[in-house]
């Protein structure tokens, strides 16, 4: 049988993740495509603390903790020192939450992207902050619990599109992952180690204590994400070339990956309704982007 994914384990024992943390197994696979020559720039996080406790650190990698908004920016800085040495292999990677990225780090993170430094920012996106108390951001979907939208007054506005945003930058490689297609997500790393400029990562990372969920529901919950198309795995190069990498012909009805989580409980089959037609709604605009691209991209007639 052949093996898609390295062997090479960067990350090490000893991180403090929770149980089932689809973030810390996604930084693993990420650096098995990325491999030593990284530098990983955090700013404040579930990331920050699963690394470990000061001098310890179990990433295997140079790491620079900045501030909740300045990850792009910091990021942008290291890269620009590291070619004053000479230095053109090493990869440095931001890698920040929703909340820094949809919200306090998108000012710095448009800059990058204007300017399109060679950096890898990835944003792991479980809907909420997370590390300070499972607050809304505009990561959260609509009508999802948290501990600022309870369950009698839920959040009322939709899921942020960020790749849509990222795109628009007309950045060099934009992609999304998640960690129940492992070999998905590693050709992506591998694919963007080879690009210049900068690519953006959006990784949807089940949270067990957000999310209300028993922590073994991870690698379903990051799957059904895919087969409801809640989550579309897709690539978008030069912000106009759009391309599924996971086709789902016959999708799962989105009550399928609602169900499972707590932050749901509440719905009622009305707020169901409404979250599978955005599901919809969204599937087909991405559609029509990727028809678009494909309609760009083919030959013209009379030629091989």
């Amino acid at each position: 049988m052949r093996l898609t994914i390295p062997e090479e384990e960067i990350l090490q024992p000893g991180h403090l993740a929770c149980q089932g943390c689809a973030a810390v197994l996604s930084i693993r696979y990420a650096l098995k495509a990325l491999g030593p020559k990284t530098v990983m720039v955090i700013p404040a996080c579930c990331v920050t603390v699963i690394d470990g406790p000061f001098p310890y650190s179990s990433y295997g990698v140079p790491i620079y903790h900045i501030a909740f908004a300045a990850a792009a920016a910091a990021a942008s800085g290291i890269k620009a020192g590291l070619l004053m040495r000479g230095d053109k292999e090493t990869q440095v990677m931001a890698w920040a939450g929703d909340g820094g990225t949809f919200d306090i780090g998108i000012q710095a993170l448009s800059g990058a992207a204007e300017r399109n430094d060679d950096i890898i920012y990835v944003c792991y996106d479980n809907e909420a902050y997370m590390n300070t108390g499972i607050q809304r951001s505009s990561a959260t979907p609509k009508h999802a619990w948290t501990t600022t939208t309870p369950a009698r007054n839920p959040k009322e506005e939709p899921k942020k599109d960020i790749m849509a945003i990222m795109a628009a930058h007309k950045i060099p490689y934009a992609a999304t992952a998640t960690v129940a297609y492992p070999e998905d997500m590693i050709r992506k790393f591998k694919k963007a180690r080879e690009i210049r400029g900068l690519r953006f990562f959006h990784i949807l990372t089940p949270c067990p204590v957000g999310w209300r969920v028993p922590p073994e529901y991870t690698i379903q919950l990051s799957r059904l994400a895919v087969q409801t198309r809640y989550f579309p795995l897709y690539e978008v190069e030069n912000g106009e070339n759009w391309r599924l990498t996971m086709k789902v012909p016959k999708p799962k009805p989105v009550v399928e990956f609602l169900k499972l989580q707590g932050r749901f409980r509440h719905l009622t089959d009305e707020q169901i309704a409404e979250i599978q037609a955005e599901v919809d709604r969204r599937w087909e605009d991405l559609m029509s982007k990727v028809s678009q691209s494909n309609e760009r991209n083919r030959p013209p007639a009379g030629r091989n």
